[in-house]
């Protein structure tokens, strides 16, 4: 392997991780937060309010 080929494969070893990381926290900012109940319902898949 030639050395730019080493480099990069470095640069790709150190940013995919970095990348992934920030892909993470951006989805983390975009979650649902849902009471016990509605929890429940959509753990069940039941919408249906008539019990």
């Amino acid at each position: 392997m030639t050395s730019g080929a080493v480099v990069l494969v470095l640069i790709a070893c150190v940013a995919f991780p970095l990348v992934l990381y920030a892909a993470v926290r951006a989805e983390h900012g975009q979650r649902e937060t849902m009471d016990r109940q509605e929890a429940e319902r959509a753990a069940r898949r039941d919408t249906d309010d008539e019990r």
